[in-house]
């Protein structure tokens, strides 16, 4: 766990920086260095002897990550989709959430029994190397660097007419941060990282510790998988249609359902409740990449994307690194779950208004993009 929390801190830390490289070169380079460094990494705990080796390699892993994750993939889509770019957002979220799913059962089922954990790093590394000559050969940032126009724009022509008028006016990260909406979106993904993964890291626990079986709450982690996955999906497709600050109150609003019902919860509970609430959970924790990558490029432009997504990235990474072992501490304090996951739905209810204040700068005119 403390590898973990490591992880997802210097991730979260090294997200800003790997922006602002995005932003300056491009995707190619930052990939291939990020998935370069992330597969050495991996193959060095092969030879790992000592703990602090496993410490020293997933802090370095987790600015890998960075470099490979989704900073530059909704960058890269953001920049080649003009229409429909909520859904190209929500099928590349939903790519990352499988590649997790068929990864962890491969490498935790199969890999370990059979061949070790050593022997498993290696394949981790094999796979994270497999990226380097994708992001040199095929990956472009832009379409122009193909001589292509993004998708929705039907010419060379409109695209100059639109810069011409106005209708396209990016912020820089430091305008930006003067805004009322980069706060306001602050806010709330540092709320709901806090509370989504204090939740979600600690329900089976919770569930154990009220009497069900490990299998049964294990159980529960596939449907939240699930939900998650279809939650991309479908928060993405949605923010084609409506203004992406509704749809991420509507995420909210899951996730709070979902905790409603996990706190309701009790000894002798259907198993059927179980799934209806960790699905409910896992649309709703679906809905921030999506959202957040929407409500940055309609917020702000794409100039800066890079920059402000990493930005906002490290926000949602420091409460999602403090909502877990919060959880925990209320357990020890109080010897249950309750009170914590009642204090992260009440955070859920400062998170729904705080988004739903968002406006768009006025520094910032740009062409709709929430359109079918």
């Amino acid at each position: 766990m403390v590898a973990f929390s490591l992880f997802f801190l210097v991730m979260g830390v090294a997200a800003p920086f790997t922006g602002k490289l995005i932003d300056r070169y491009g995707v190619r380079g930052v990939i291939a260095g990020g998935a370069l460094v992330g597969g050495v990494s991996f193959a060095s705990l092969y030879l790992m002897q000592n703990i602090w080796h496993f410490y020293a390699a997933f802090t370095v892993i987790g600015i890998a990550m960075a470099a490979l994750g989704q900073v530059p993939a909704s960058t890269m889509v953001s920049n080649w989709f003009q229409k429909r770019r909520g859904t190209a957002i929500g099928i590349m979220s939903t790519g990352i959430g499988l590649g997790i799913l068929v990864l962890a059962p491969l490498v935790g089922g199969y890999f370990i029994p059979n061949f070790g954990w050593r022997p498993s790093y290696l394949f981790l590394a094999a796979v994270v190397w497999m990226l380097i000559p994708l992001a040199l050969f095929v990956v472009r940032t832009k379409p122009a660097e193909m001589g292509l126009l993004p998708y929705g724009i039907s010419s060379a022509e409109d695209m100059a007419a639109e810069v011409s008028s106005g209708t396209i006016r990016d912020l820089s990260l430091k305008k930006a941060l003067g805004t009322t909406a980069f706060w306001l979106i602050s806010i709330t993904f540092f709320i709901t990282g806090l509370s989504s993964l204090g939740v979600n890291q600690n329900q089976v626990p919770h569930l154990q510790d009220i009497g069900y079986p490990l299998v049964t709450a294990a159980s529960a982690l596939t449907a939240l998988g699930i939900g998650s996955a279809v939650g991309k999906l479908f928060f993405g497709w949605l923010c084609d249609r409506i203004q992406p600050k509704y749809v991420c109150a509507i995420s909210i609003l899951l996730l709070a359902a979902g905790t409603i019902i996990l706190i309701n919860v009790k000894p002798g509970t259907a198993v059927t409740v179980i799934w209806i609430y960790a699905l409910i959970l896992g649309l709703g924790a679906g809905g921030w990449l999506p959202t957040m990558s929407m409500l940055i490029n309609t917020n702000f432009g794409l100039s800066s994307y890079g920059v402000i997504f990493g930005m906002m990235t490290l926000v949602q990474s420091v409460g999602g690194a403090i909502g877990p072992p919060f959880a925990g501490f209320m357990f020890d304090t109080f010897g249950s779950y309750q009170s914590a996951f009642i204090i992260m739905l009440a955070l859920f209810a400062v998170a729904l208004p705080a988004i739903l204040a968002v406006r768009r700068p006025k520094e910032a005119v740009q062409s709709p993009v929430f359109t079918a």
